[in-house]
This record gives C-alpha cells, structure tokens and sequence, in this order.
C-alpha cells in the first residue's frame, strides 16, 4: 500500500505541474514532493530487541471515521508466532502500546516470567 501511494501522490503531482501556468510549476511541485513525502512517512518498520530476541514492528496509518489513526504489529520470529496489535491517534504511542500488548500475550502464554514482564509493562 505505501508505494501505491506514493505513486498517486507522484501522479496527482504530475497532473497538477502540467495544468497549472509554467510560472507556478516550481512551487507546485515543492508543494507535491513535500507533501509526498509527509504521506510516505507515516508508515514505519523497525527492529527491536525483546528479552534477548529480535523482533520486529511495523506501523501503518489508517482512517476511520475520517481520522487519522496508526495500527501497530509487533511479532518476533523464530521465538513464538505471538503478535502484539495496537490502535492508537498517537504515531509515537503506538509501537509503545504494541509491546505492551505483546508482553502481555507473551506472560499469559508463560513464555517471560512477571519479573520480565514488569520490566516491560512499567515503562
């Protein structure tokens, strides 16, 4: 989907520089290639250390009700098919409560100890 969007955005730049007078096409575009890439930056994907394994987030934007919100997975592959899952308004909140949820899931499973868990839940 992120690059989908990048293409529309691209496109819908394109159209817009053609149309408009030659005089305006410079600002035009600084105005499409910004907010191209504010778009593209709502996505993120990352590496995180849990408890000595690796795992990974990703963070995509959503709309509901014509908001913005940003849904977080948090999964750690080769240690257990767990996935945490959170919602949030919050861009920088969301990976936050995505480990949170997956510590949870992962102390129910019995996989970390409550001393492991606190650690993560306390932040």
């Amino acid at each position: 989907m992120r690059q989908s969007v990048l293409v529309s955005v691209l496109v819908v730049s394109l159209l817009v520089t053609t149309i408009t007078p030659q005089c305006n096409a410079q600002g035009w575009a600084a105005v499409a290639a910004a907010v191209a890439s504010k778009v593209v930056g709502l996505w993120q994907n990352g590496h995180v250390d849990l408890l000595d394994h690796p795992c990974r987030f990703s963070v995509k934007p959503t709309v509901r009700r014509f908001q913005l919100y940003f849904k977080g997975r948090m999964w750690c592959p080769g240690w257990t098919s767990i996935r945490g899952e959170a919602k949030t308004r919050s861009r920088s909140g969301v990976v936050g409560k995505t480990t949170r949820d997956f510590v949870n899931k992962a102390f129910q499973a019995g996989l970390i100890t409550e001393r492991d868990a606190q650690q993560w839940l306390s932040h």
